[in-house]
């Protein structure tokens, strides 16, 4: 979303466009030492501080395949990107799956886990939590749209894994895209989840900037402040043209949400 070669560019945009911190989504590839120092010592040298990390790759929401190399090599991703968020204090999160749908589950929507997938599962995010254990860092779960995952695309359907595994490091990621596909009533799923909101990722209902789509963002942030929400709010959406008019532009108006 944000131009600049280096991660430090990015984050000194952000700053001068309204922005106190930043989510990290890191090529695998490109991850090594000189990367790692970067992503630590950001906040002391821009003022934004990187708040949500996760490696990406091929491999990415391929956690519960059955393809067992395939399984292997993205947990063995998961499992560094929670070891490095233990160490910065971010959150990141896991999916049971994650990727296109093909063929698309049109009229097939909201398929429940087995329970061998669901105990599978909750005991990978048991072993993940584990790593971030005594820490600041958060694994958490995100409900994602049935286009991109079978499974888990409820608010509802999260919380319950959440509270089954009921660890002081898990929490839900809400993200105000995948709610607007699956949820009748975003503001009213907000205030359901309450104090287990940990992080949330905005994007309006066409995965625009907020206000760029039909969502209710009035609504959305009135939700999040009467369950007390004091975390941080992501963009993770299309800047949909110049991201130096659109992102100070945003800045200025999800401030205005919140102050409200």
């Amino acid at each position: 979303m944000v131009p600049g070669e280096t991660l430090t560019a990015k984050a000194d945009l952000l700053r001068d466009w309204g922005y106190d911190a930043i989510a990290v989504f890191q090529p695998l590839e490109t991850w090594g030492a000189a990367a790692r120092d970067e992503l630590f010592a950001l906040e002391a040298r821009t003022g934004i501080r990187p708040v949500e990390f996760v490696l990406v790759d091929d491999v990415y929401g391929n956690a519960m395949s059955a393809d067992p190399e395939l399984r292997a090599r993205c947990r063995d991703m998961y499992r560094e990107t929670a070891e490095v968020c233990a160490e910065l204090g971010a959150v990141t999160e896991i999916e049971f799956e994650y990727g296109a749908q093909d063929p698309l589950p049109l009229f097939d929507p909201f398929q429940q886990l087995s329970p061998a997938q669901h105990d599978a599962f909750v005991a990978f995010y048991r072993e993940v939590l584990g790593l971030v254990e005594g820490s600041e860092a958060r694994v958490l779960l995100e409900p994602i749209n049935r286009y991109e995952s079978r499974y888990l695309n409820r608010v509802e359907d999260n919380l319950r894994i959440i509270e089954e595994v009921a660890h002081p490091n898990a929490g839900l990621l809400p993200d105000l895209f995948h709610m607007s596909i699956e949820e009748a009533d975003p503001a009213r799923s907000l205030r359901a989840a309450g104090d287990r909101i940990v992080h949330v990722h905005l994007g309006d209902s066409n995965r625009l900037l907020p206000g760029h789509g039909h969502l209710d963002w009035p609504a959305v942030f009135d939700a999040l402040h009467d369950v007390g929400y004091s975390g941080y709010l992501n963009l993770e959406c299309s800047t949909e043209g110049d991201p130096a008019v659109s992102l100070p532009a945003t800045a200025d108006r999800l401030r205005k949400l919140v102050e409200r």
